[in-house]
């Protein structure tokens, strides 16, 4: 049996460890560059919403001509404006990293995040507005209660996380049982009746769960996640249904809406597989160094760490949530 010297095993783990200097590289650049990210952000919004807002007049005067160009503009602002700051990236992103999921599973939470955040932005102003028939500011405190409450959500998923992780970190650090204690079990690990389990001591690896074989998430956890990301109406779809609604085309502000959902849906599925895929490198290199005991350690502690994040995301995100003085909702 060979024995790799421990030079060969660090050569070979180089794409770790640039992965890592580039990890903080980037990490670094955005917490110095961020006050600056956050105001070209505004700046680029407010464009985009000054583009969006002329379509709405142009569909109002020529709706066939000018229908097809809103479609296509409202999906090229939803592809846009995922890419700025925003607590549903945090959330899939922290989620993701921490646990082992299937393509499938990865594109169906971020797509239906994306596709509940604006059903529930059409909802809202539907109902306040042309059912209920309130004013702005009541509807603007509706849209703020709804993102506090996403914000708890956001919290509540990193507490379950964390909960979840320290009881796989217990696991990891028990210390297995020894044979010579499996009081009043005759059988032998060779025995064609023996059971193999997680506590049977026979010192065996034993298959992994049909859970760990598909990757797959509980649907309660599964919902969590979307819930907490989606929960939270997005404001630029309730400012384009808002201007619709006063200019008479509320139907075009609905599918202006719908369809930036799905732009959205599509940017945020793409930064989920990207983090997926930079996990399942991570999980490879890990399982490459051959420490057995010291990998069981990784997953835990990672999602240890991304509970932590949530937690106080959306701490910060409940604190600073507020009214604007005149009834709406500050951008950021």
């Amino acid at each position: 049996m060979s024995v790799i010297s421990p030079s060969i095993r660090t050569a070979r783990r180089w794409p770790l460890w640039l992965l890592a200097v580039l990890f903080i590289s980037v990490a670094g650049l955005t917490w110095l560059c961020w006050p600056q990210i956050m105001l070209q952000s505004v700046l680029w919004q407010k464009n985009l919403h000054q583009q969006m807002t002329w379509l709405l007049q142009q569909v109002a005067e020529q709706p066939h001509q000018a229908g097809l160009s809103l479609v296509v503009f409202s999906l090229l602002y939803g592809v846009l404006h995922a890419l700025g700051p925003g607590h549903g990236k945090v959330v899939i992103t922290t989620f993701l990293a921490t646990h082992p999921t299937r393509v499938k599973t990865s594109i169906r939470l971020t797509l239906l995040a994306s596709l509940l955040q604006g059903s529930v932005a059409i909802a809202l102003v539907t109902v306040m507005l042309v059912l209920l028939k309130t004013s702005s500011r009541q509807l603007h405190l509706s849209s703020f209660w709804l993102e506090k409450g996403s914000y708890l959500l956001v919290m509540g998923l990193g507490m379950v996380m964390g909960y979840r992780a320290l009881r796989a970190l217990w696991r990891a650090l028990r210390p297995p049982v020894a044979p010579q204690f499996r009081a009043f079990q005759p059988l032998t690990p060779h025995s064609p009746h023996h059971q193999h389990s997680d506590r049977c001591g026979c010192g065996h690896a034993h298959l992994p769960t049909p859970q760990q074989m598909s990757g797959s998430i509980s649907m309660k956890t599964q919902l969590l996640v979307v819930v907490s990301m989606g929960l939270r109406p997005c404001s630029g779809a309730i400012m384009m249904l808002l201007f619709a609604k006063v200019i008479g085309v509320y139907f075009w502000g609905v599918i202006s809406a719908a369809v930036m959902a799905l732009g959205t849906a599509l940017t945020i599925s793409a930064i989920g597989l990207l983090v997926q895929q930079a996990r399942t490198v991570a999980q490879r290199l890990a399982r490459s160094r051959g420490d057995t005991g010291k990998s069981r350690l990784v997953m835990p502690l990672l999602t240890l760490s991304g509970s932590l994040i949530l937690i106080v995301a959306g701490l910060a995100l409940w604190q600073a949530a507020q009214l604007a003085p005149a009834g709406g909702i500050r951008p950021f």
